[in-house]
């Protein structure tokens, strides 16, 4: 097992109400590794991450980063390892510049003060926010906003981050500047888990997907094993990609779950006709 892969094994944790969130939850996250986590809201998807990096123990089962069972080890010492950006910046943000927010968990970590410029000045190139590092975040607006929240995660330098549907709220300029910071992680070896309601966004950059249901998780696969499974789909009440629908109506084989792979097969079966 590499030093940071992520591990969940017969997971379940009760709030204190003593309302069951997930149940028997298991899971394998290798280092590196792209994950989409998917399903309907009151499917577990939160619960389930912020058991990943600490911020809940496990009621049953155990949580392992790495070596490190996350009942062993405080949320801080867990955060240096899995870095969570909230799905709502403003659970996360307390600072009044863009850049004194970036800064301040590299600063937290005692680190020296030029690894820390360093950090900072990285994670607002990656995430495009350097031109407001002097603005206060919340003079931004709400999409802008959560990009100092990813900023500010990045200059932490985990092995693992984890995004709460980053997606909710951003246009198309948003999503690619996401798109581009995802990039970078992957080209860093980062492990990089979402939770999205953005299939295509899901389906453009992830190759591993989990799909929970019912507190549990129903099925791990690629999108096209997951997209095609119409069992799954409808235990996590999810549909099929637009294009996936369309090339069904068109009797199209071969689990189309893209616009590209949906070309190609048109393309091909044209080519076929003509012979």
């Amino acid at each position: 097992m590499s030093r940071n892969d992520l591990i969940l094994k017969d997971v379940s944790f009760t709030y204190p109400n003593g309302y069951v969130a997930v149940e028997h939850i298991n899971m394998h996250i290798r280092a590196g590794e792209n994950v989409a986590i998917i399903g309907q809201n009151g499917a577990g998807k939160t619960t389930t991450v912020k058991l990943m990096n600490g911020l809940f123990k496990p009621t049953e089962g155990n949580v392992l980063v790495g070596e490190k069972n996350t009942k062993e080890f405080t949320t801080a010492q867990i955060s240096r390892i899995v870095g969570y950006v909230f799905q709502n910046p403003d659970d996360q943000i307390f600072h009044s510049t863009v850049e004194s927010e970036v800064a301040y968990g590299p600063k937290a970590l005692k680190i020296p003060e030029s690894e820390v410029k360093e950090r900072v000045e990285q994670a607002l190139k990656i995430t495009g926010m350097d031109a407001f590092r002097k603005e206060n975040p919340f003079n931004l607006p709400l999409s802008t906003r959560k990009f100092v929240t990813i900023a500010a995660v990045i200059a932490m330098n985990t092995d693992i981050l984890i995004f709460d549907e980053p997606t909710a709220g951003q246009d198309v300029e948003g999503n690619k500047r996401l798109s581009n910071i995802l990039q970078v992680l992957h080209e860093q070896g980062k492990t990089v888990i979402i939770i999205s309601h953005d299939m295509e966004f899901v389906i453009d950059h992830f190759e591993h997907l989990i799909v929970m249901a019912k507190k549990q998780v129903q099925k791990i696969g690629s999108p096209q094993e997951i997209f095609w499974d119409y069992k799954t789909l409808d235990q996590a009440m999810l549909k099929q990609p637009y294009v996936s629908r369309v090339c069904k109506a068109l009797g199209i084989e071969g689990n189309v779950v893209t616009m590209d792979q949906a070309v190609e097969k048109i393309m091909g079966r044209y080519r076929n006709a003509e012979k």
